[in-house]
């Protein structure tokens, strides 16, 4: 069994953006420039837009972060959003999910410009995905085929699984793979025959949520496991059961562990696995920033982009 490290991946995809922005910087006379709207103070999307910052400042990507209150009414976010939509300095605008209950965030991400949907979640490119005319790909399934690259996973011909039907990473994975010629089956919450499904299946993409779901018993020997799951564990002797040996050991520092949606022994009946954390984790905001260069790649004419 191989770990896929995110971190591996992550390291030559920013040295590539990096050279490319040095180099765009100077031809054009601006560096690529990103906006994030977040709306409310939600604490995990708090840590998350952080770790974007910290990764568009070390990259040398032009990045601002625009607040909302979180009792800001729709048209106040769509306000917000056509000015970040008309505004030249910025190539990618992301809408930070999830938005308060009391806002509709389809409506807002549909008045978001499709050629600045950094996250890929706008209807236009959710459909050019499906059809196979790849744009903007949302940033987890795009990492996650990132690293299937790396680690040389042949995907044609194989039968992949994919668990979860969210528009952020289940559905947009299946049509990643069914892209690159794989049989893809999709799991979720009312599937019935989860473990059968789950036992024929030479990659296995978990994105449900749910602690140590898939289990050693139904992994077929050699398969690559992918595990997009991020579980927050406050027991201890859930901890002992569900945690990688190393998170485990956080345990008593924290007060808590990460593990994900696959229990870890089934990583031992694996070829390839993700880790939790350590895995897909790391790439999603890596593919933003590529997503982002990507798009000014677009507005400045480069050629191929």
């Amino acid at each position: 069994m191989i770990p896929m490290e995110g971190k591996v991946v992550r390291k030559g995809i920013y040295a590539e953006c990096r050279d490319k922005i040095v180099r765009y910087s100077e031809q054009f006379g601006r560096a690529p420039g990103l906006a994030v709207l977040m709306v409310g103070d939600n604490e995990a999307s708090g840590s998350y837009v952080h770790s974007k910052e910290l990764a568009a400042k070390k990259l040398g990507i032009a990045s601002e972060l625009v607040r909302l209150p979180a009792e800001s009414s729709e048209a106040e976010v769509l306000r917000e959003v056509r000015r970040l939509n008309l505004d030249e300095r910025y190539d990618g605008v992301l809408i930070q999910l999830p938005l308060p209950k009391t806002l509709d965030a389809w409506c807002i991400l549909d008045y978001l410009d499709p050629g600045k949907d950094v996250d890929g979640f706008h209807p236009v490119n959710l459909g050019k995905l499906v059809i196979q005319r790849e744009g903007v790909i949302p940033c987890t399934p795009y990492g996650i085929l990132r690293m299937l690259e790396h680690y040389q996973i042949p995907l044609a011909g194989k039968q992949a699984l994919v668990l979860g039907r969210s528009f952020i990473v289940g559905r947009p994975m299946a049509s990643l793979l069914l892209n690159r010629h794989a049989t893809v089956t999709v799991c979720h919450s009312r599937t019935t025959d989860l473990a059968d499904q789950i036992s024929r299946a030479d990659i296995v993409v978990a994105a449900v949520g749910k602690a140590g779901m898939v289990t050693a018993e139904m992994v077929k020997p050699g398969a690559v496991l992918i595990d997009v799951g991020i579980n927050h564990i406050s027991r201890l002797e859930e901890a002992q059961r569900l945690c990688l040996p190393d998170e485990l050991d956080r345990f008593e520092e924290r007060g808590y562990a990460i593990t994900g949606d696959i229990h870890p022994k089934a990583f031992e009946k694996a070829s390839y696995y993700t880790p939790v954390p350590g895995g897909v984790g790391m790439m999603t905001v890596a593919m933003l920033m590529v997503n982002t260069l990507t798009l000014y790649e677009r507005h400045m004419g480069v050629k191929g982009a």
